[in-house]
């Protein structure tokens, strides 16, 4: 059983829990190759991989959903494939529609409630994989979004198990948290690389005229003005609120029956302490994990000399355990 998380002497701060992996992870790097899925609505889904699948009962597959605006290259994507790899899991890094630098061929794209991308995918890697489990981790809106996916499939869950980190499981208090403070400073960095990503995918000229105003800067003053200005019309919703509440994980979780880890900080600077599930709000198969801090997609422990990535122990740790029953 690994020890609960304590915070590395000198980064109890949760805002540097979130932001030292960033510039402090070791120089080692995974790197994969990409395998293009077409959609059925005819966009693609980019699937990294360190090495190629094999159709193997005692080597599970864990697929990696990604956060806001991130790709295989993010710290914890890479950290978390080098650990699983590491104990003899296989791995690959589900790149969100849009993300990664390639934009996607339709005009929307991704949200924190896209379930049905990563549930079609992983509908694909069980044809050619029939005899594999398949796990998943998701990280921030990549753990919304499998909390929600497992909580929608209830029984019928493709997954053997899976975890989720740092995940805004209520938008709409989220949307108000990290609005609020120095939380700020990440909102402004996140709402500058959105507006770059469809500032790339405006340049295709069958897009351009049906995108929403780009050139409003009140269209990214917050996450809510962008929500409801891009992520809402683009993908069916009839406002942010209706988008906050059919995308939130958190009424579903109740739902969930596949052995399930939710691993979380109360001090997480983008996510609102009301967003917390009590052990009531979950289903039979969820364990909380649940500490006092580790920021947001942080929790490194040991020292600022010698970090300890607590999530690449923890993770691996409790599919290993699922796997061994």
């Amino acid at each position: 059983m690994t020890e609960k998380f304590s915070p590395a002497i000198g980064l109890g701060n949760c805002h540097l829990q979130t932001v030292f992996a960033r510039f402090h992870r070791p120089d080692s790097w995974v790197a994969t190759e990409c395998h293009w899925y077409y959609t059925p609505d005819g966009d693609q889904l980019g699937l990294h991989l360190p090495k190629p699948l094999e159709d193997c009962p005692d080597r599970p597959l864990v697929l990696i959903l990604h956060g806001l605006e991130g790709s295989v290259a993010s710290p914890y994507a890479q950290g978390m494939m080098d650990a699983l790899m590491r104990k003899n899991f296989q791995v690959a890094v589900m790149h969100f529609r849009g993300c990664g630098g390639v934009p996607n061929k339709l005009l929307r794209a991704y949200h924190s409630g896209d379930s049905e991308d990563p549930r079609w995918l992983a509908g694909e890697l069980r044809k050619q994989l029939p005899d594999t489990p398949i796990m998943a981790v998701g990280y921030s809106l990549g753990g919304n979004v499998l909390l929600k996916w497992l909580g929608e499939d209830g029984e019928g869950s493709p997954l053997a198990a899976a975890v989720a980190v740092s995940a805004p499981m209520d938008l709409h208090a989220c949307s108000h948290r990290i609005n609020t403070g120095l939380s700020r400073f990440y909102q402004r960095h996140l709402l500058a690389s959105l507006k770059n990503s469809l500032e790339k995918k405006a340049m295709e000229a069958t897009l351009a005229d049906a995108m929403p105003n780009l050139k409003e800067p009140g269209n990214f003053a917050s996450f809510r003005r962008f929500d409801d200005a891009f992520t809402a019309p683009l993908h069916g919703f009839r406002d942010v609120d209706d988008y906050y509440t059919r995308a939130s994980s958190k009424p579903l979780l109740k739902h969930i029956i596949r052995p399930t880890l939710i691993i979380h900080a109360e001090d997480d600077p983008f996510i609102d302490p009301a967003a917390i599930p009590t052990k009531s709000e979950v289903g039979p198969g969820v364990q909380l994990n649940i500490s006092k801090h580790g920021g947001h997609v942080g929790f490194i422990g040991g020292s600022l000399w010698r970090p300890k990535y607590w999530l690449e122990k923890r993770i691996p740790e409790f599919f290993r355990s699922v796997s061994c029953h």
